[in-house]
C-alpha cells in the first residue's frame, strides 16, 4: 500500500504544505486506490476525480505562488456521504424517486471542509433514506466491508465507512440518528465521532431530522487516524444560519485533558437488548482498554445501566414524537405509501423487484402498527428525560464510558435482519443527547475489526476524543485490510 494512504489528514496537510509532497501526488494516490477497491465495495457512486486533480493542481500553484492564510486541510482528499448536498453530485439518499436529483448547492458541512482546502473524490452510498444498518438500496446497490466485501459496511454512512476502511480516502462527512457514523466505523475498522448536539450544522442532508429530532441527529467525521477527529470538528463545528439548531460552544482541545483526571464506567451488565449477547470477543477488548487506560492513569469503575436495555424504545419514541413527516411519505417521496400498497411491496421486495427495500417497507408497517398502540408518550418522554440527567450527571466533565458498537463483529449480508434491534447498541446515546467516539480496538484472528464506543457528556467531546487517541497508542488504530496491502 502506498505509504500515502497510511497517513492521517493532518499529516498530508503538513507535508504537502512543507512541499514534500503535492496535493495531484496525494490526490492521485488516493484515486488510484479508490479505483482498485471500488469495484468491489460499492463504496463511492459517483466520483468527481478529474474535478479533484485539477484542484490539486490549483492548491499546487497556491503554494508555487507562496500565498499566505493557507487553509489548514489545503490539497487533502476527503470523501462525502451522498446525502449531503456536494455541488454537481447526486443528492437521492438511495432514493429511487429522486434519481437524476443533483445538488446544487453545499451543505454548510461540505462548505467549510472545501474552504479548509479538501477536496471531495466523490460521494459515497446510504442505505434508503439513511434508516438502515445496512448501506444498500435500489439505486446504487450494496456496499460491503472493507474487510470482507461478503458483510454488512454498517449504515447509514456505509460508504463512507467502506471507502475510509479501505484506506482511499482519509477522511470523511457522515451524519448519525442511530448509529449511522459508529457502526459503520467499527464495521470498517477506522474512528468515527457523533458530536454533542447542536456542535455541527445538520442542514443541506436528505433527508433531514425534524424538530427535536435534530438534537439526535450528529453530523461529524470517520477517519483513518484518531487525530483528524479533532482537527475536522475545528473545521465543522459553529453556527450556521441555515440551521437554527446549532450554538455556538466551546471546542475544547483534547491535548488538554490529563488522563490520571479521567474516569472510565465500564459497563458490563445491561449489553443485551433482545435474545442475543454480546461476543466475548468484544467485551473481552472492551475489558482489555478499560485496564489498558487504568494503567494509563484513568480510574476505572465497573457499572450496570439497566436503562440501556430499554434504548430502541426510548429512541423510537424520540423519533415518533419529534415527527411531522410519516416516514411512508418520505419513502413515497411526498406522497404517503398505503399500507395495502406496502404490503403489496413487500413480496415483490424479497425477489428483488421492488424500487423499495425490505428494510424501508418494513418501517412503514411498524410506523402504522406503532401509532396504534395505546403509549403514554408524556411518561415515556419524561422518563426518557430522567435516564439523560442521571448518565450526565455520573459522567461529569471528566468521565466516559465504554460500550459495546454492536453484538457482533461485521456481520454477514442480510443478517440483521434477523437480529433487527442490534442498532440500539449505538442509538441508545443519540436518545441520550451525548458524544460518541468510536475507537478500533485491533481486529479478530479472522481479519475482522473489533472495537468499543466511547461515550462522554455534553460538551465534552474533547474528553472521549483524548482516550480514543490514548486507545490509538494502546491498540494501534486501523489496520489496513490485509486484502489491500
Amino acid at each position: 500500500m502506498d505509504p500515502l494512504l497510511l497517513s492521517s489528514a493532518v499529516a498530508l496537510a503538513r507535508r504537502i504544505r512543507a512541499r514534500e509532497v503535492s496535493a495531484r501526488e496525494v490526490v492521485d494516490a488516493h484515486i488510484r486506490h479508490a479505483e482498485r477497491v471500488n469495484p468491489q465495495l460499492h463504496a463511492i457512486v459517483r466520483d468527481r476525480f478529474e474535478d479533484a486533480r485539477r484542484e490539486a493542481d490549483a492548491a499546487d500553484a497556491r503554494l508555487v505562488r507562496g500565498d499566505e492564510d493557507l487553509p489548514p486541510f489545503l490539497g487533502v482528499p476527503c470523501t462525502i456521504k451522498e446525502s449531503f448536498a456536494l455541488t454537481g453530485m447526486p443528492w437521492t439518499a438511495g432514493l429511487v424517486a429522486r434519481a437524476g436529483t443533483v445538488a446544487t448547492h453545499d451543505a454548510p458541512t461540505v462548505a467549510r471542509l472545501r474552504a479548509a482546502g479538501m477536496i471531495p473524490l466523490g460521494v459515497t452510498n446510504t442505505s434508503e433514506l439513511c434508516m438502515w444498518m445496512e448501506s444498500t438500496n435500489q439505486l446504487y446497490g450494496r456496499t460491503g466491508s472493507a474487510y470482507d466485501p461478503a458483510r454488512t459496511a454498517g449504515g447509514s454512512s456505509g460508504g463512507e465507512g467502506a471507502i475510509v476502511g479501505a484506506g482511499a480516502s482519509p477522511l470523511g462527512l457522515g451524519a448519525d440518528i442511530g448509529g449511522s457514523i459508529r457502526m459503520p466505523a467499527f464495521f470498517n475498522g477506522v474512528f468515527g465521532h457523533k458530536p454533542t448536539p447542536g456542535l455541527v450544522p445538520n442542514a443541506g442532508q436528505f433527508p433531514n431530522a425534524e424538530n427535536d429530532a435534530q438534537k439526535m441527529l450528529g453530523s461529524g467525521p470517520l477517519a483513518r487516524r484518531a487525530e483528524d477527529l479533532f482537527a475536522a470538528l475545528k473545521v465543522l463545528a459553529g453556527p450556521h444560519p441555515d440551521d437554527a439548531h446549532t450554538h455556538a460552544m466551546d471546542l475544547h482541545d483534547p491535548g488538554t485533558v490529563d488522563l490520571r483526571g479521567v474516569t472510565v464506567f465500564d459497563v458490563r451488565g445491561a449489553t443485551s437488548l433482545g435474545p442475543r449477547s454480546v461476543d466475548g470477543r468484544l467485551l473481552d477488548a472492551q475489558s482489555r482498554a478499560a485496564r489498558a487506560l487504568e494503567r494509563r492513569g484513568a480510574r476505572v469503575r465497573e457499572v450496570d445501566l439497566p436503562v440501556l436495555r430499554e434504548a430502541v424504545q426510548l429512541w423510537a419514541a424520540a423519533m415518533d414524537a419529534a415527527a411531522d413527516t410519516p416516514y411512508a411519505m418520505m419513502l413515497g417521496n411526498g406522497t404517503t405509501l398505503r399500507l395495502r400498497d406496502v404490503l403489496r411491496e413487500i413480496p415483490a421486495s424479497l425477489r428483488g423487484r421492488s424500487r423499495y427495500t425490505l428494510p424501508s417497507l418494513g418501517l412503514c408497517v411498524l410506523e402504522r402498527v406503532t401509532k396504534s398502540l395505546p403509549v403514554d408518550m408524556e411518561k415515556v418522554l419524561a422518563h426518557t428525560q430522567r435516564a439523560r440527567e442521571e448518565l450526565h450527571t455520573m459522567l461529569g466533565d471528566r468521565g466516559v464510558m465504554l460500550y459495546p458498537s454492536h453484538t457482533r463483529v461485521a456481520p454477514l449480508h442480510g443478517a440483521p435482519l434477523f437480529w433487527p434491534v442490534q442498532w440500539g447498541y449505538t442509538a441508545a446515546f443519540n436518545v441520550m443527547h451525548v458524544p460518541v467516539t468510536q475507537v478500533p480496538l485491533g481486529l479478530t484472528p479472522d481479519g475482522l475489526p473489533l472495537g468499543v464506543q466511547v461515550v462522554g457528556a455534553p460538551r465534552c467531546d474533547h474528553v472521549t476524543l483524548r482516550v480514543a487517541t490514548e486507545l490509538e497508542d494502546l491498540f494501534g488504530g486501523w489496520v489496513p485490510p490485509p486484502r489491500w496491502v
